[in-house]
This record gives structure tokens, C-alpha cells and sequence, in this order.
């Protein structure tokens, strides 16, 4: 099977786990097959989330929507992968290649989330 065939079917299987991360934080994952667009080119719809202890996403990687465009830019049509760097943030774009290199940036933010977080 291809890589990326087999990248895809890892994130499909993930759907609906929710992952501890010790000290009340957890991430959710959410993936499932959509049909392949100009939006998802990949054919697949997912939700990656951070959460705080009092449940609140505190950072996330998704393609529900697309990201926000400033005037300048309102012909242009932007890809709906993006990530929310904070609890505030619209988002900004997320380049996807594959799955897997989508779940190591997300899990490389988690970490650096969750430092910074967690030293407040």
C-alpha cells in the first residue's frame, strides 16, 4: 500500500480518540473520508484539538472553513487547512502533504503548547 494511502488510514483510524496529556489536558482526534475538492484535495475532513483542564481548545489543526482573508486578498480562494495557534487565533494556513506530517506538527505544537502553558 502507498505511504500516503497508509498515512491516511493511520489518521481514519485515530478518529474519535481522545489522548491524555497529563495534568487534565487532552487532545482529540477527529478524521473521516470526505470526497476529494478543490477545498480538500486529500479527501479528508479532520479536527486535531488541544484542551485545557477546564475543557476549553486551547489549539487545533483543521479544514472545517477556511482561514479568514484579509481585503487585499478577497479573490483569492485559500485551502481550508489551517491551525489555531491560540485560543483567540481565526487561524492561519497549514500546508498539508500527508497525514503523518500532519499529526507530527500537530503533536510537535502540542508539546510546545502545553510547556508554555503549563509554566503560567
Amino acid at each position: 500500500m502507498e505511504m500516503k494511502k497508509v498515512g491516511i488510514s493511520i489518521l481514519l483510524d485515530l478518529h474519535q480518540q481522545v489522548i491524555d496529556q497529563e495534568d487534565g489536558y487532552w487532545v482529540k482526534i477527529e478524521a473521516w473520508e470526505v470526497a476529494i475538492t478543490e477545498a480538500v484535495p486529500h479527501g479528508i475532513r479532520y479536527s486535531l484539538t488541544l484542551h485545557n483542564p477546564k475543557d476549553i481548545r486551547i489549539m487545533g489543526y483543521d479544514n472545517a472553513h477556511s482561514v479568514k482573508q484579509k481585503p487585499a486578498y478577497s479573490g483569492r480562494r485559500l485551502p481550508y487547512d489551517h491551525r489555531h495557534r491560540s485560543i483567540r487565533d481565526v487561524g492561519v494556513r497549514y500546508e498539508f502533504k500527508d497525514a503523518y506530517q500532519l499529526l507530527r506538527d500537530f503533536f510537535i505544537d502540542v508539546d510546545k503548547v502545553l510547556k508554555v502553558d503549563k509554566e503560567k
